[in-house]
């Protein structure tokens, strides 16, 4: 019998349906049951790499990871990573199929909704049920002939959905009512109650609100989610970035600024950096805004070249380098590693209409992008033992590579050693990775995660902090992100209305409850 299928969409983009998604798919295993995520199309540059080496969008990993299953690319099988205005790159089913404009990617969707339902239909052939997650609105008029992630998703699946409105940005009664009011009767049909999310407040002001919305629509609502502050979970969106409203636990004794580019990529690598206690992290996008951090980051991006263009426009590739020359930290990460050279070139075009642009000039390094992409998730060991990286030799790393360029170079110390690639051999002991120049200062690598492997990022910040001469405070609780998943799944769990839910998924709580027991 195929699995069930339950699914969220919301009002608009950055409502909270990936949050919503990761707390259903946590809620739904802790009772029980074999349940997985599941995003037809997503937008975003902040990718992940599955065990076979295939690229699926980061939220529905960190939803897998929710769900304690392993990401597969059924679970995102169509992933567009923007370039530029109107271009993205297409991946399907976890591969690059080509770069399209917008108006050109229309005439794919055929393919690309072979991909969309035969991955749904195998996810149910495995699991108990499917969480699937919309994007954007379904009521995107001038989109709904074409779409394939939200209504056409449910009206497949017959998917109860649940309509997920921001009441934090205010007008959600009429962001909810307006969404039924444009969709056609039998979707319309398909809207079995509503999630009020980000509340902060009384309750009981809203009380006249959600009886009025009840009656107005025959919908009931679902839930009047909380917003929360302590509970740490991966961004999906770059607009995230724009947050600074969370307080540090901690006083601040080192400063981290992380250059906020245009096609930012994998920005959630710096997530640990963030929450580490005494570390300030912020990300910048002018020199008077950088000022002089104690480890300045050049994190990844979708369009190397163009981004570093930026970057020179800005004043920010000048002020990168006299921060370096007075004695600051630089770490390139993926497309910020090929930045650190000398020259990237793109003679055939496959990132943007620029042939070669000089770079950075922080190490004798040069980039080609060629058109092979190299999607690898890695394990290895640190081999360097100067600079940033005095005291982390031996230590482990583990991560992934998504990148379509080739570095070489001479006159650095390679930093890691990749002793496994889960989807591709080794050479013999292992592959050298990554850069780290004489000063040992400035340091490249593809690798990204890296900020993930705690003892790895304790000794480089203890390393920056006996340079400036402080201390920092003890960071050895963590953060376990399987505790906030259930953290998570405890805040919704408590704010929705589950007996409304679990009718809805068609599922028994006894018969998960019975699983549980018997595992």
């Amino acid at each position: 019998m195929a699995g069930q299928v339950l699914m969220v969409q919301g009002t608009a983009s950055h409502v909270g349906k990936s949050v919503m998604v990761s707390a259903l798919c946590r809620i739904f295993r802790q009772d029980g049951f074999r349940v997985a995520p599941f995003k037809a199309q997503n937008m975003s540059n902040n990718s992940y790499v599955t065990a076979d080496g295939g690229e699926i969008g980061r939220a529905q990993a960190v939803q897998a990871d929710a769900a304690g299953v392993e990401a597969r690319v059924e679970m995102n099988p169509v992933l567009l990573k923007p370039e530029a205005d109107h271009i993205s790159q297409v991946v399907v089913m976890g591969r690059p199929l080509l770069t399209a404009k917008a108006r050109d990617y229309f005439g794919l969707k055929p393919q690309l909704w072979e991909a969309v339902h035969t991955s749904l239909d195998a996810l149910r052939e495995d699991f108990d049920i499917v969480i699937a997650e919309g994007a954007g609105s379904p009521a995107e008029i001038n989109l709904k002939k074409n779409e394939i992630v939200n209504m056409r998703v449910a009206r497949y699946a017959d998917a109860p959905v649940l309509l997920c409105g921001d009441i934090d940005r205010g007008g959600v009664f009429a962001f909810l009512v307006g969404t039924l009011e444009l969709l056609e009767p039998e979707e319309r049909e398909l809207i079995k109650g509503f999630i009020i999310n980000k509340f902060r407040g009384d309750p009981s002001l809203l009380t006249d609100g959600i009886t009025w919305l009840e009656e107005r629509t025959g919908i009931p609502v679902a839930g009047l989610v909380h917003h929360y502050r302590d509970i740490h979970i991966p961004e999906e969106d770059s607009v995230a970035l724009d947050d600074t409203s969370r307080p540090a636990a901690v006083q601040p004794v080192l400063e981290v600024a992380v250059l906020q580019l245009p096609h930012i990529a994998n920005f959630d690598d710096f997530d640990p950096l963030a929450r580490h206690p005494g570390v300030e992290l912020r990300y910048v996008d002018s020199p008077a805004q950088l000022g002089r951090p104690d480890l300045v980051i050049i994190p990844g991006t979708k369009t190397t070249i163009p981004d570093l263009a930026w970057m020179n426009e800005r004043g920010l590739t000048q002020a990168v380098k006299e921060l370096h020359a007075n004695g600051g930290a630089v770490i390139g990460i993926c497309g910020g590693y090929q930045m650190l050279g000398t020259n990237v070139s793109d003679p055939d075009h496959i990132e943007s209409s620029i042939t070669e642009l000089d770079g950075l000039g922080l190490m004798d390094l040069t980039t080609v992008f060629e058109g092979t992409k190299e999607t690898h998730r890695i394990n290895g060991k640190v081999v360097a033992a100067t600079g940033l990286l005095a005291g982390a030799a031996g230590m482990p790393v583990s991560g992934y590579e998504i990148h379509m360029g080739r570095t070489v170079g001479q006159g650095f110390t390679p930093t890691f050693l990749i002793e496994d690639r889960a989807d591709v051999a080794v050479t013999g002991s292992g592959d050298p990775e990554g850069s780290l120049d004489a000063t040992g200062s400035v340091l490249g690598t593809y690798i990204h995660g890296l900020f993930h492997n705690s003892e790895l990022r304790g000794a480089m910040l203890q390393e920056l902090a006996r340079r400036k001469g402080v201390s920092l405070p003890d960071a050895t609780a963590g953060v376990d992100l399987d505790r906030e998943y259930d953290k998570l799944a405890d805040w919704v769990r408590s704010s929705l209305d589950m007996d409304l839910v679990y009718r809805l998924s068609g599922l028994s709580r006894d018969y998960g409850a019975a699983r549980v027991f018997t595992v």
